[in-house]
């Protein structure tokens, strides 16, 4: 029997059993590593993660939100604004132009109105009024659907026109809008108005205004389609706002 050889020292390519422990101590010796900021760096890492790279998503992210609400909020102002816009034309105001010389030289070819559209929601129809209607159903079609025309008798009243003048219930009419032009009837081929050149006159009837145009040679007016029904007036024209040289109200 023999005995076992005696144990010779560690080959090359057996690290001695102590080396981990003396790699240890010799690293809790050295301290921790410190980073270029003087913070601890993790054993193993690269290095602290750029600062920019952490907040470039979120940034995106911010400025894709406010953009996008940006355009909303404009989407939303223009559709108001649209929408406004529609019911003020529809209901309040709206602007019309003046297609003929019939109301010269109050009102000339191409000029254009602002119209109340709720003047008669709160009080009647006035005697001098410049007045907005649709066409009377007794007239032909026209590419024209809106007349412009200045009232002159109100429901109830006698109209007569004689000599070139107009008189209500037996009184001349003032009318200084027409110049001194004189009030023709021989501008109608067919009239609505029976009566309207004798003393007895013309009777307006209920809910009903007789209208003429200011110039009254030369008006295709209530002395050839009659009177208008009420119904039929948009609203009243107040201002005249197209040429800017002649703005003012009427």
């Amino acid at each position: 029997m023999t005995d076992d050889p005696t144990a010779g020292p560690p080959t090359a390519d057996e690290p001695a059993p102590d080396d981990g422990v003396a790699r240890r101590r010799q690293r809790e010796a050295m301290g921790p590593a410190v980073g270029p900021d003087g913070s601890e760096a993790a054993v193993g890492t690269e290095g602290p993660e750029p600062a920019d790279a952490a907040g470039e998503a979120p940034a995106k992210r911010k400025a894709a939100k406010s953009q996008t609400r940006n355009m909303l909020e404009w989407v939303a102002v223009i559709g108001g604004a649209i929408v406004i816009a529609v019911i003020v034309r529809t209901f309040i105001l709206q602007t019309f132009w003046i297609p003929s010389p019939s109301m010269s030289p109050t009102l000339v070819e191409n000029d254009r109105v602002l119209v109340n559209k709720l003047a008669y929601r709160f009080h009647d129809v006035n005697r001098g009024d410049v007045v907005v209607f649709e066409r009377p159903p007794n007239e032909p079609p026209s590419e024209i659907k809106d007349l412009i025309k200045r009232v002159v008798a109100l429901p109830g009243e006698h109209v007569t026109i004689m000599d070139g003048e107009v008189s209500v219930d037996g009184r001349m009419l003032d009318e200084p809008y027409t110049h001194n032009l004189e009030t023709v009837l021989d501008s109608c081929p067919i009239t609505h108005v029976p009566g309207i050149d004798t003393k007895a006159g013309f009777e307006v009837p209920k809910d009903h205004v007789l209208v003429l145009g200011d110039n009254r040679v030369n008006s295709h007016d209530g002395r050839c389609f009659g009177a208008i029904d009420e119904d039929l007036i948009v609203g009243r024209a107040f201002f005249l706002m197209w040429p800017p040289g002649h703005a003012g109200g009427l």
